[in-house]
């Protein structure tokens, strides 16, 4: 069964009617597609180009992409999950200097490293006005969502005959606020949890953007925004690529409900609790199906 997948017009969120489609998206999916996005086309197969390479590199440099945060760095095919490779930069927005070292640590030609610097401000430019303008369909608008950390993450996925039916990586929630992920547009494999309980395939389309509610999401909305569960399974025998970015916490580490969200719902649903602390229990515990999330919810 194929999912239903909202689909968002960046270039008519000025009007009411795309405003109403967003803020349903995001209150009763928790994922929608971004179409006629200011991202060139060129850039986006650019940086498949990219990915392809620097996942292609020996293992050895790979592994110089050293995490700064858990799970920030090169995550290579583990027992646990082999089929799933990736490699990150933390924070590349804020710090030139984090993504100066990752393009030479792993000797990435001059062609490949301009194309990564204009996709990672284009993405990061993109994915910060959507969470403002999910902000102001709420009546936010006095967040600065492009002070936030990020990830620019890629993944790979390497499937081959005897792996179908397999997963890529298990059904889970995304811990930040939003995941802006240009999935793979040619390979299929990522299935979605609706609301009814049943994992439907998510269809690729060319030239868009997957905007995916996470845990920070769905807490600093104070429910408001649903933290959409989401798998990969392996249907095709080729090798899959996403990539994008992934919009984390505050800057101040602090997860909770907007003042005005919490106001307006008779106070906050959850109590407020460190963005690492979520981060460390999916990764001591393996749950990452918002599982942490019940521990500091307000009863």
């Amino acid at each position: 069964m194929e999912a239903t997948v909202p689909v968002v017009d960046f270039q008519k969120l000025s009007e009411g009617e795309e405003w109403k489609k967003l803020r349903e998206a995001c209150e009763k999916c928790g994922i929608f597609r971004v179409i006629n996005h200011p991202i060139p086309e060129t850039l986006m197969k650019e940086m498949k180009s990219a990915v392809k390479f620097l996942h292609d590199l020996p293992s050895e440099i790979k592994m110089r992409n050293k995490s700064i945060i858990p799970d920030s760095g090169y995550i290579p095919p583990l027992p646990s999950s082999p089929l799933y490779e990736a490699m990150a930069i933390y924070d590349f927005h804020k710090s030139p200097q984090a993504l100066e070292d990752f393009l030479s640590q792993l000797n990435l030609p001059p062609h490949y490293s301009k194309i990564v610097k204009a996709y990672g401000k284009a993405i990061h430019d993109l994915a910060s006005t959507m969470a403002e303008k999910m902000g102001k369909c709420l009546g936010i608008e006095d967040v600065d969502f492009k002070d936030w950390p990020f990830l620019l993450r890629s993944i790979k996925y390497n499937f081959s005959p005897e792996n179908i039916g397999e997963m890529g990586v298990m059904l889970h929630s995304d811990t930040g606020f939003i995941t802006l992920l240009q999935d793979d547009e040619t390979v299929s494999g990522l299935e979605l949890l609706d609301d009814s309980g049943l994992l439907k395939a998510v269809t690729p389309k060319s030239g868009s953007f997957l905007c995916i509610v996470g845990d920070v999401g769905h807490v600093w909305s104070n429910e408001k925004f649903w933290n959409a569960r989401h798998r990969v399974i392996c249907k095709e025998t080729c090798s899959r690529y996403s990539f994008g970015v992934f919009m984390l916490a505050a800057r101040d580490g602090i997860v909770e409900a907007h003042p005005k969200l919490a106001e307006l719902n008779d106070g906050p649903r959850y109590r407020p609790f460190k963005y690492e602390d979520l981060r460390e229990f999916r990764i001591l515990t393996g749950k990452r199906n918002a599982e942490v999330l019940h521990q500091y919810r307000i009863a």
